[in-house]
């Protein structure tokens, strides 16, 4: 067989291989377009005439199948109107009456229509019910009592003073038989008797059970730094806890053990007399609020306790374990500067 210069082959095998490469337009043919195709050629002689049109559909649909399932995506899709066309072209009218072809056992989808489809209403969005509703809305202000701090006013040195004399009463505490018998030393309290703000947190850790200071540790340095990002120092500020001795294993302190030393905290509040109380923490705002509502609902706003605006805060320890709560603490320590006049 002869070759051209490129080597190829020339002749009825190289025509024949072209000529099974179906044509580019029929990846994209219809049904309908095939059998017009196809029944375009004359059946009324030749090997056309003697074929069974039900036979010859079942044999084309079992093809697709199988090219379908081999992964080609250009092979035509039969559908109803295709096959009724094909079937009136090709078969006989005696044969137009028999038994329905294997395909029909597995109806394609209808034919595409121009007629636009009717649109189905929206569907209403579910609302939230009432419960939900509660526990996503913001709280209105707490107020644990609106009445003056009880007792008289004192100066500063009579405040360091009764302060002084408290914290010798609390180093010899036996209320919390538990807490006395596992702490090294009390953790009373430490800063400017005459502050205007105050922060409470829960208890001590072990940094503080060893110093006997209040907030010493992590926590207490990154206490520290908020502190002067409010363009403060600790020595202007008061801070204390709700009890006074460390729960062994840095555990949260009981009810029982907080009313032991709810005495002692009031105390130090009703000498001091602070303009703002920051709660660090959940069982801080617990206990001086006596609410259970968390602190993404309490915080951001100010609430009351006798003479003293309440703002509750994520603890240290909290923005510790998850730094990406620091910028709500941030924006807590602004609203609190913004109305002190810091």
């Amino acid at each position: 067989m002869p070759r051209d210069k490129k080597g190829k082959l020339n002749g009825t095998f190289s025509e024949a291989g072209k000529s099974q490469r179906p044509p580019q337009s029929s990846i994209h043919m219809s049904a309908t377009d095939h059998s017009e195709s196809v029944s375009s050629e004359p059946h009324e002689s030749g090997p056309a005439a003697d074929l069974d049109p039900h036979a010859v559909l079942a044999a084309a649909t079992g093809l697709l199948r199988h090219l379908g399932r081999s992964g080609i995506r250009w092979a035509p899709t039969a559908n109803e109107s295709g096959q009724q066309q094909w079937l009136a072209r090709m078969a006989a009218p005696e044969v137009t009456g028999g038994p329905e072809p294997e395909i029909a056992a597995e109806p394609a989808p209808p034919p595409k229509t121009t007629t636009p489809p009717t649109s189905r209403p929206k569907e209403p969005t579910p609302s939230l019910d009432a419960a939900a509703r509660s526990r996503l809305m913001p709280v209105p202000e707490v107020t644990v009592t609106d009445s003056p701090y009880p007792g008289p006013v004192l100066d500063a040195d009579q405040r360091q003073q009764h302060l002084h004399d408290l914290a010798a009463t609390v180093s010899q505490c036996q209320r919390c038989q538990e807490l006395a018998r596992c702490r090294k030393q009390t953790v009373f309290g430490e800063g400017n008797p005459s502050a205007r703000i105050v922060f409470f947190g829960e208890g001590p850790g072990a940094d503080e059970d060893r110093t006997g200071r209040p907030f010493v540790g992590r926590a207490g340095k990154l206490l520290t730094k908020m502190i002067e990002a409010c363009r403060l120092k600790r020595e202007d500020v008061y801070i204390l806890n709700s009890v006074k001795c460390r729960p062994p294993g840095n555990r949260n302190p009981t009810e029982e053990e907080i009313a032991n030393c709810r005495e002692y905290f009031e105390t130090q509040l009703q000498w001091i007399r602070p303009e703002y109380i920051v709660c660090l923490g959940a069982v801080s705002s617990k206990a001086l609020l006596h609410t259970t509502l968390s602190i993404g609902r309490l915080r951001q706003r100010f609430h009351r306790y006798h003479d003293s605006k309440v703002m509750v805060i994520y603890h240290p320890a909290y923005l510790l374990r998850n730094p990406d709560a620091k910028r709500a603490a941030w924006a807590d320590l602004q609203m609190l500067m913004a109305d002190a006049g810091l």
